[in-house]
């Protein structure tokens, strides 16, 4: 497995206080595993937790939600595992088997991670399941269903001139 811990497109952190988003940069300290990541978003305070969204190598997404105690965890694709370290410490928090080889892009995780913020896992499902879309288009339209859309968008320089 190769260690890339440069290929990190994007690396945001969103939280909402008293009904207003907020959207930080996170460093690429805080990729190095699932549990470093759940830590650096603790300290934000956010009413409902905090929201990181990793985006890597335009090949998939990572999204961490932390609310307390609890880490929820989204991959995108499973099968990132097999390059990236960051990747396979989610599928190691998962409790998943290595990905084999054979293996589909599927993603692993909590599809409702944001179901209460109006991003339902029937709604990640179809996203996900778009294979069109890069990794920084689909968290754009999570981030727009959720609420923070144009902070998202002006954050990782999707907003047109």
């Amino acid at each position: 497995m190769v260690e890339r811990i440069d290929g990190v497109d994007f690396a945001l952190a969103a939280y909402r206080e008293e009904g207003v988003w907020t959207v930080q940069e996170l460093t690429h300290d805080h990729l190095v595993d699932i549990e470093r990541l759940s830590n650096a978003l603790r300290r934000f305070p956010g009413d409902g937790g905090a929201v990181g969204l990793v985006a890597m190598d335009e090949d998939f997404f990572l999204i961490v939600r932390v609310a307390g105690a609890s880490t929820r965890v989204l991959l995108s694709d499973v099968t990132a595992a097999d390059e990236w370290e960051l990747a396979r410490s989610a599928v190691e928090f998962l409790g998943l088997p290595e990905p084999e080889e054979e293996d589909d892009q599927v993603p692993a995780g909590d599809l409702d991670l944001l179901g209460d913020m109006g991003m339902h896992a029937m709604d990640m499902g179809v996203l996900l399941d778009d294979f069109d879309l890069y990794p920084d288009e689909m968290l754009s339209d999570v981030a727009r269903r959720v609420g923070f859309g144009k902070l998202f968008d002006d954050a990782v320089g999707l907003t047109s001139a």
